[in-house]
């Protein structure tokens, strides 16, 4: 499968970008998965529902299926979080999977900036950064797009990957 990240610090506009960037891919006619790593403890599921119930009883797995969708809610209890390597073995094959954050792994990633964050540029130490998107001019040693510039962003991912729309060269 082809990976490609959208890394940079909280509130930068990775998760607006990811947003756009699924759509726009879906209408080139790609099918496109996701992975979005988070620092805090989150937890899909609702309390009292059953199969919240059933996590709470002890359940190391419990799946959830409907006509709509399928969920599985896997529970760590103390063992490590899986690696994005791990992660990506679990998904059904598709043209595309886009990762969100993930900073630290060696896949393509394109840095989301905003001037409010206050934050540093992490392209700046880092070589898998292929490309920044950023809403304020910088002088930088890899590409440059306008964080809204959703088009050209994707073309640059399906440039990098060497994907042409809904197919694979």
């Amino acid at each position: 499968m082809n990976i490609y990240g959208i890394t940079g610090w909280k509130n930068c506009g990775k998760t607006g970008l990811m947003e756009r960037l699924v759509a726009d891919f879906i209408t080139r006619g790609f099918s496109v998965s996701t992975i979005k790593h988070a620092h805090h403890s989150t937890d899909v599921d609702q309390p009292g529902t059953d199969s919240h119930r059933h996590r709470q009883a002890g359940a190391s797995e419990v799946i959830l299926a409907s006509r709509q969708r399928v969920a599985i809610m896997q529970e760590l209890r103390g063992a490590d979080e899986p690696s994005l390597d791990q992660l990506l073995t679990r998904l059904t094959p598709v043209d595309l999977v886009l990762i969100e954050g993930y900073k630290r792994e060696a896949h393509p990633k394109i840095e989301a900036h905003r001037q409010v964050a206050a934050q540093p540029l992490i392209a700046l130490d880092d070589a898998t950064i292929h490309a920044v998107a950023s809403d304020v001019p910088l002088d930088l040693d890899r590409p440059l797009f306008d964080l809204n510039d959703t088009a050209a962003i994707a073309n640059f991912i399906l440039a990098e990957l060497g994907l042409t729309n809904g197919t694979s060269q």
